[in-house]
Formats: structure tokens, C-alpha cells, sequence
């Protein structure tokens, strides 16, 4: 009888599920491979790495496998690359690709467009670098090298998932996995306590912008009634809550300041130099280019695509913390005797001329994404040389570099010139214009005002760094390099940044006429 009854429920079921409604099948949702073919090969590198790093010898793990830990750092390389040559593929294809959709209201929480599309390219372009730097890194066997490049690879899966979310949860979700790995890698020092602190540091401050995100992204939802971004500005109109303004605009404050520990903003900008000096400079520069650029991802998502979102209350705060970042990032790194230190506070400095064009409103993302594109290439190229030269290093050790090491010299010269916006890096000189040009047009002349005086601040540090290069030290510096040819990778990706640069410096059009200003705006 048990029998009997049981197959009669389970006929009984099969035949509602063929005559139920034809919507029932929304809900499970079809995936577009095609859209997400670059995370995804991104992916399949890390489990690869981690086969290998498994399965081959374990002399891997000491002095006396460079041949396996190159097999590793070059199968990373690779899966990077792949995932580069796929979203060109994407960009070439043209038009918008989108998956993970819902059919009422039409919304999709993975969108590739052309706002994915510069993020994604500037990630993994900065990605080939890191991963370069991270070879010589890993060179004295002293790091595990597939937890390194594990790790590394899910940061940048989290990097170019940030500006495809179009969900709040998405959104948060892809935040945290650009921000887990950073701990792990700064960490991976094991016997060294200055980059334990520093990944103690780092936690901290992430679980605290984290919190407070989630908290302001809650209250978003709460008055809204939706998560996906394209419709939360219809969702605040039809709110039914008497208070939705005050909540909302209590949310967007706390989502600013989110975004602001993530990138590193005034006043959320205290942990920044600690944390470059005690990680290794392969973490540092991943941090000051490729978390910065995922910070900046989310904070646009949420300000600028979801627009009209309460610019009246946020555009003022922006421009605010635009110009504090910059004038105390900038007079704090003309205090700093250590390289990477000093380059840490040059990013704070830098992070703020990224927001000014956001304290116009939501047309200003454009020039925002603009100087971020240019910047990552000169600070990559910065952190490389370094790196080739000293390790990081006090900056007593560049003195008279160009006698010593005269093409790393003229690199780091080039690059510092860059930072400054002198001739004959003319790839800063056109990231600054562009941001004035924004900040003139948009009438936020006080803005522009300050910007001026800072980069006259920031000429002090970059231009004395460049000209110790070229002056005679007093007495023999110690040689702190390692061998040449552990580092020549780390070469490799100084050259790599170099090209960029240059063609930055002189064809900017190259950025220009991609459209970020229009696509943005």
C-alpha cells in the first residue's frame, strides 16, 4: 500500500511539473559562458596551479626547484593572457553580453560592457606585471609558490568580476574576493613579523569596510525593495517608507565610506603605508593598482550607473575627500626616507586626484576612469624597479642609481617624471589635464584650485627622488639586489610598463578615443 501511494505522488508531481506554467522555467537561470569566459579561464588557472603545485616534485618549495616554480609562475602568466585574449574576443564582438537574468523586472546581475570591459583590461594588463615581479618574488624559494599564485589568481577573478556586478549582493561578494586573497599573500612570509602586522592591519580594515558597506547596501535594499543597480533609483521613487530619504542617504554615506577604506581615502587612509612597507612589493603594487582599481569599480557602480542616486548629498562629500586625500597624502609622502613608503603615500595623494572628477557628479566617472588607467601603468612601473632595485629600500640607496644600474635609473626617472606630470612623461600630464578640464567645466573651481596646489606639493618628492638618481653617492652603496637573473623577469615587467607608458605619453588618444569619457560621463 506504501508503494502504491508513494507511486501515485510522484505521478502525480511529474505531471504538474509538465503542465505548470511556462514561467516556472525562469527559475533556473541559464548561463552565458560567453560572458564570463575571462573569470572563468582565470579560474581554471587557479585549480591548474593548484594540481601542479600538488603533483609536481616538492623541490618546488625550496632553493633547489626554478625550473617547477617557473612551471607555476608561467602557467599563471599564461591563464592570465588567456583570459586577456577572451576579453578582447568580448570587445571585439561588440554590443553587451549579460547572464544571471530575471525576467520581471528585467535585470541581470552580470553585465559585460564597456565599463567591464576598461576595468577588466587594466586588471589584467596590471596582472601580467604583478605576476612578473611575482617570479622574482618567489625566486629564494622562502613563499609557497602555488598558494602565491592561487591566491593571486582569485584576486584578479574578483578584480574583473567588481564592474560586471549589477546587483547589490554581486557587488559585495566579488569585493571580498579581490580582498581575501591580499591577506593571505601578505601573510605568506611566514617568519617575518612585519608582514604578519601588516596583514593583521589589513584584515582589520577590511572587516571594517566591509561591515560598514554591507551595513549602508542593506539600508539600500531595505528602502528600495530591490537589488539589482539598474533599478534602484525607480525602486527609491515608488519607496513606500516616510523616511526614505534620511535612510537613503544615510546609506550612501555609509557605502562612501566603505568604498573609501578600500581605496584608501582621507580619513580611512592611515593603514595604507604600514601595510605596503611590511607586504612583499609584488602585494604592494597589487594593492595600489589592482584593489585600488577595483575600489574605484564599485564605488562608480553604485554612484554613477545607478543614477539619479542622491547626488545632491554625495557629490559635495566626494569632492571633499577628494581634496583631503590628496593634500595629506601628498604632505605625508615629503616626510618618507623609504621607497615604498613613499610610493604609498603617493598612491593615498592619488586615489584622491581618481575622486575629483566624481565631485562634479556622475558625469565626472569618465575622467576618473581616465587618470586611473594612466596612473596604473606609471605606479606599476614605479613598484617594478624598485623591486629590481632594492627590494623597496631607503631611498639613500637610489642615490646614484644611474651609475650603477643605469637603465633601471632612467625607468624609475621616467616614471617618477610621469607621477609628476613633467615632460618628458607627458602620460601624467594628460591624466592631470583631463581631470581639470573636468573639474573647470563641471564648476568645481575651488577643487581645481587645490588640485593645482597639490601637484606643485607632489613635484617636491617626485623630482628629488628622480634627480638622487643621478647624483653621485659619497661613498660604494651596498649591493642589496638579488642575482640579475632571478630578477630578470621582474625586467621583463618593467619593460612592460615602460612601453605602456610611452605609448601613453605619446599617443593618449589611445585612451581618449576608447570612449571612457562618453561610455562614463
Amino acid at each position: 500500500m506504501t508503494t502504491t501511494s508513494a507511486t501515485h505522488a510522484a505521478s502525480h508531481v511529474a505531471s504538474h511539473a509538465a503542465t505548470a506554467s511556462p514561467h516556472a522555467a525562469t527559475a533556473v537561470q541559464a548561463i552565458d559562458y560567453a560572458a564570463i569566459a575571462p573569470p572563468l579561464a582565470l579560474a581554471l588557472t587557479a585549480c591548474a596551479v593548484l594540481l601542479l603545485d600538488a603533483f609536481l616534485p616538492h623541490s618546488s618549495r625550496s632553493s633547489h626547484g626554478p625550473s617547477v616554480r617557473g612551471a607555476l609562475g608561467f602557467t599563471a602568466l599564461a591563464g592570465v593572457i588567456a583570459a586577456g585574449a577572451l576579453l578582447v574576443a568580448q570587445a571585439v564582438h561588440g554590443g553587451t553580453l549579460s547572464t544571471f537574468c530575471v525576467p520581471e523586472p528585467a535585470a541581470c546581475s552580470y553585465v559585460v560592457d564597456h565599463i567591464t570591459l576598461v576595468f577588466g583590461g587594466l586588471t589584467l594588463v596590471a596582472g601580467v606585471v604583478v605576476i612578473l615581479m611575482s617570479m622574482g618574488q618567489l625566486s629564494d624559494g622562502d613563499i609557497p609558490v602555488g598558494e602565491w599564485y592561487f591566491l593571486l589568481l582569485c584576486a584578479l577573478i574578483g578584480a574583473i568580476t567588481l564592474p560586471a556586478s549589477r546587483d547589490l549582493v554581486m557587488l559585495v561578494v566579488a569585493l571580498e574576493l579581490v580582498s581575501l586573497p591580499v591577506f593571505a599573500l601578505t601573510a605568506l612570509r611566514r617568519y617575518d613579523g612585519r608582514a604578519s602586522e601588516a596583514a593583521v592591519k589589513l584584515f582589520l580594515v577590511s572587516v571594517v569596510s566591509t561591515a560598514i558597506t554591507l551595513f549602508g547596501i542593506s539600508l539600500l535594499y531595505g528602502a528600495s525593495g530591490t537589488l539589482h543597480l539598474s533599478h534602484i533609483a525607480g525602486g527609491l521613487a515608488k519607496s513606500p517608507i516616510p523616511e526614505a530619504h534620511g535612510v537613503v542617504t544615510a546609506a550612501v554615506m555609509l557605502v562612501i565610506a566603505g568604498f573609501a577604506f578600500k581605496v584608501a581615502a582621507v580619513p580611512f587612509h592611515s593603514w595604507a603605508a604600514d601595510v605596503y612597507q611590511g607586504a612583499s612589493v609584488p602585494v604592494a603594487a597589487l594593492l595600489s593598482v589592482i584593489s585600488k582599481a577595483a575600489g574605484f569599480a564599485g564605488l562608480i557602480l553604485v554612484l554613477a550607473v545607478t543614477r539619479p542616486l542622491y547626488s545632491e548629498v554625495w557629490v559635495p562629500v566626494v569632492a571633499v575627500l577628494a581634496a583631503l586625500t590628496m593634500t595629506i597624502g601628498n604632505l605625508l609622502a615629503m616626510r618618507q626616507r623609504h621607497a615604498v613608503r613613499l610610493l604609498a603615500w603617493s598612491s593615498v595623494a592619488q586615489s584622491g586626484y581618481i575622486l575629483a572628477p566624481l565631485g562634479v557628479g556622475p558625469e565626472g566617472a569618465g575622467a576618473a576612469v581616465v587618470y586611473l588607467v594612466f596612473y596604473a601603468a606609471m605606479n606599476l612601473g614605479a613598484f617594478a624597479v624598485a623591486m629590481l632595485v632594492a627590494r623597496g629600500g631607503s631611498l639613500a640607496d637610489y642615490r646614484g642609481l644611474v651609475f650603477r644600474r643605469p637603465a633601471a635609473a632612467l625607468a624609475l626617472a621616467f616614471f617618477l617624471v610621469c607621477l609628476a606630470g613633467l615632460p618628458p612623461g607627458l602620460a601624467g600630464l594628460f591624466a592631470k589635464v583631463a581631470v581639470f578640464r573636468e573639474l573647470v567645466d563641471g564648476g568645481v573651481g575651488w577643487l581645481a584650485v587645490v588640485m593645482a596646489v597639490n601637484t606643485v606639493i607632489g613635484l617636491y618628492y617626485y623630482v628629488t627622488w628622480a634627480a638622487a638618481l643621478f647624483t653621485p653617492a659619497p661613498a660604494p652603496v651596498e649591493a642589496r639586489e638579488a642575482p640579475a637573473v632571478r630578477l630578470a623577469p621582474v625586467a621583463v615587467g618593467v619593460a612592460v610598463s615602460v612601453v605602456i607608458t610611452v605609448v601613453f605619453s605619446v599617443a593618449p588618444q589611445v585612451v581618449f578615443d576608447a570612449g571612457l569619457l562618453s561610455a562614463l560621463g
